[in-house]
């Protein structure tokens, strides 16, 4: 029997996220790291690393944000997810995240600390469970949920994909 995005949010017990989406942190490492021993984004002590269930339903989309870390998104079930990165030379690269490797779908997508990127189901009425393992650790104090004026801006030659994947 194939399970159903509303079964995964249930019985994860996933919750709304900010930047779009459903979650739910399931990890977060008991050592500290200081700040003196981080990048200058990073600001103030942070886990060593946290993970999360994500899970994006057709329709809905992560919106484009940065963090100060890199981020490992790992697929589990459903759908690909196209993941658009946008790394700091403005270099627009599509991710594929899913299980069909032979097609050029990724089980793990690798995004750099402080590259823009946003997801998307493209598959209609399919939704993507997956996780993302961030270090140096998550934290709200690194997030910034990008503006579209902002970034068309600074990125005019990724209008379409920015205004389709910012709030």
């Amino acid at each position: 029997m194939k399970s159903s995005a509303n079964f995964y949010i249930e019985q994860l017990g996933l919750t709304a996220h900010v930047e779009g989406g459903a979650f739910k942190e399931i990890y977060r490492s008991p050592l500290v790291l200081p700040e003196h021993v981080l990048t200058p984004e990073h600001k103030g002590n942070r886990n060593a690393m946290t993970s999360i269930y994500f899970l994006l339903k057709y329709g809905d989309f992560s919106a484009f944000h940065r963090i100060a870390s890199d981020e490992l998104w790992h697929f589990y079930d459903g759908e690909p997810l196209c993941i658009y990165e946008i790394n700091k030379e403005g270099i627009l690269t599509r991710h594929l995240l899913g299980k069909n490797i032979a097609a050029g779908e990724s089980l793990v997508v690798c995004i750099t600390a402080g590259s823009w990127f946003g997801s998307r189901v493209e598959e209609t009425d399919g939704y993507t469970l997956c996780g993302c393992s961030v270090a140096p650790g998550f934290d709200f104090e690194d997030f910034e949920l990008a503006d579209r004026i902002t970034l068309k801006l600074q990125y005019p030659q990724h209008g379409n994909i920015i205004e389709a994947l910012t709030r």
